[in-house]
């Protein structure tokens, strides 16, 4: 902020300030519209296949740490949490993450909570297996296989152990619906998941299911900042495109706006006069 040029507050208020204002509303109760994703039918119909087969659900967020994106698997968590207390279907949450559990737990506390269904958690659905990458891979492999999992939920942060994780519930015949935000790993879980996510797909589908008035907020207001990041790249794109044609040379002003100083934008400060010099008499 202390080196920002005139153009640069102007953007951060156009990107931060929807994000804010939508917050807000959603803080007084106004209702905002999200769409609803594929993935999100996939989520009930994979519960639904562990009910009607009378196996338990496993949900793991794999190497998530404290961060906004497990607060996006904790709102995928409450909802699942929800459905298995509803239909007393047993849910199994293997974590890696000592401070990730304690959320954990209260999230899923809260869904049982809610549901009036306080009398059915048991907290031994929780297993905290390995703050150890593979430890923790092997741990929920052992786990799918013994309990025999109908659904596994993957939805978090995965690194070279994702393909070890969904090939466990793959050799049990679970319904798979995997989100991750590491693009390196969606391949593996697109080949052996029967849905994926990708990307920001785990942040819509937490605001949508959690109704959370932060998440959601910032989800319509972070959409809003993306169109006026679009408007600006199709602004530069016919800026260049037609000082190519025009001059042989492509230009940019509106980059140069952006990068334009205070003193360029309002003009420099005139200069002081030279001060008189001293008189020396011959």
């Amino acid at each position: 902020m202390e080196h920002a040029t005139p153009a640069v507050l102007i953007l951060i208020v156009l990107l931060v300030g929807p994000v804010l204002y939508y917050i807000r509303l959603a803080n007084q109760g106004r209702e905002l519209f999200i769409r609803r994703i594929a993935g999100i039918d996939a989520i009930d119909d994979a519960v639904g296949r562990s009910v009607e087969m009378g196996r338990p659900m496993a949900f793991t967020s794999g190497l998530t740490g404290i961060s906004p994106l497990l607060y996006a698997c904790l709102g995928v968590l409450r909802y699942i949490g929800r459905k298995a207390a509803v239909y007393k279907s047993r849910l199994f949450v293997p974590c890696s993450d000592p401070e990730a559990l304690a959320l954990t737990d209260a999230t899923l506390q809260n869904a049982y909570r809610t549901e009036k269904r306080f009398q059915s958690y048991n907290p031994s659905m929780i297993r905290f297996l390995s703050e150890e990458q593979f430890a923790f891979a092997s741990g929920y492999q052992g786990l799918v296989h013994r309990e025999r999992v109908g659904s596994a939920f993957l939805f978090g942060r995965f690194a070279a152990e994702s393909l070890i994780l969904a090939e466990a519930g793959q050799q049990v015949g679970a319904v798979q619906v995997a989100a991750t935000t590491s693009p390196e790993q969606v391949p593996f879980f697109l080949t052996t998941c029967d849905y994926t996510l990708i990307g920001e797909e785990l942040y819509a589908a937490g605001a949508y299911l959690s109704k959370d008035p932060v998440q959601t907020g910032s989800l319509r207001g972070q959409d809003f900042a993306k169109c006026v990041i679009v408007v600006l790249i199709f602004i530069g794109i016919a800026q260049a495109t037609y000082s190519a044609i025009r001059t042989g040379a492509p230009q940019a002003p509106l980059a140069e706006w952006i990068t334009a100083d205070w003193q360029a934008v309002f003009g420099s400060e005139p200069e002081a006069p030279p001060a008189d010099e001293p008189r020396t008499d011959a």
